[in-house]
């Protein structure tokens, strides 16, 4: 197998994961812990492990003047991200979070053409418009889950997180050619982690963990080990062999995998429409990421 199509079912992976946290983490909060202080919480797990697993790597040194791009991808891909997307989410329902995220591949787009002078083709431009016919569809017709306090703000927190996201794909992307992943990887998450140290701190100590469920455990370590630690590895693996534009696209997935997991939990029903809206997502999909002979 190429390692494009390694780096294909890498991001596949990462978009059915994200898809099924949409509905863990609501579960977790605001009920449990704020939105911020659950923040805290997954980028301070992630750090550790990060740093945990790049003592066993082999060592490189980051030059200096590296650095200022290292703090911005925290900003743009930990903090700012993380801070937005976690407090929409927990204003709005899962499924309107995964659909307002398929933004990002157009943000990303229009970003690759200004910043990297990427050429738009008409093909990926059809496919990503193909996309959000599909999502839009799956929004207007297909039925929300969960509790949405105030849907209207959560949804604009949802969409700055997904320009924030489109900012870290293009910011990452040098660092990715020039160092090993867990080299840059940990200092991203070190600064991530004190950028929402003051924002989290109040909420994460107000939490009485002797009320909190044992199912509700196994959630927040979802959300920590596999809904962060390992996509971002899987990302960054993608992001090597794929462009952003492409990695970007595969958040098309995330309404789809949300969608279908709520089902499965009993939460939605399927309909034609939603049906529907999968084959246009996939096809959307498919013609972004062909790669052009």
């Amino acid at each position: 197998m190429s390692k494009r199509n390694l780096a294909l079912i890498g991001a596949t992976i990462v978009s059915i994961i994200y898809g099924v946290t949409f509905t863990i983490a609501k579960d977790v909060m605001p009920k449990y812990i704020d939105a911020y202080g659950f923040i805290l919480l997954r980028a301070g797990g992630s750090m550790l492990l990060f740093w945990l697993v790049w003592l066993f790597m082999p060592k490189e040194k980051i030059a200096l003047n590296d650095f200022p791009r290292i703090i911005a991808s925290a900003f743009f891909g930990v903090a700012f991200n993380m801070l937005t997307f976690f407090k929409g989410l927990s204003l709005t329902s899962p499924i309107s979070a995964a659909v307002i995220m398929v933004t990002t591949p157009m943000i990303v787009l229009v970003l690759s053409a200004i910043i990297m002078k990427e050429r738009m083709h008409k093909r990926k431009i059809f496919g990503i418009l193909l996309g959000l016919i599909g999502t839009a569809f799956l929004i207007l017709y297909g039925k929300s889950i969960g509790s949405a306090t105030n849907a209207g703000l959560g949804n604009f927190l949802v969409l700055v997180n997904a320009i924030s996201y489109g900012f870290y794909l293009i910011i990452v992307k040098k660092l990715m050619h020039k160092y090993n992943a867990f080299t840059f990887v940990k200092w991203i998450y070190l600064f991530g982690f004190l950028m929402v140290l003051p924002f989290g701190w109040g909420q994460f100590a107000a939490v009485d963990w002797t009320f909190v469920p044992t199912d509700i455990y196994w959630k927040i370590a979802f959300v920590v080990v596999i809904s962060t630690f390992l996509t971002y590895l899987l990302n960054l693996l993608s992001m090597k062999e794929l462009k952003p534009t492409t990695v970007a696209v595969f958040i098309y997935l995330q309404p789809l995998f949300a969608t279908v997991f709520a089902i499965g939990l009993g939460k939605d029903e399927l309909s034609l429409v939603k049906i529907g809206s999968a084959i246009l997502v996939f096809s959307g999909v498919y013609l972004v990421t062909l790669k052009k002979e």
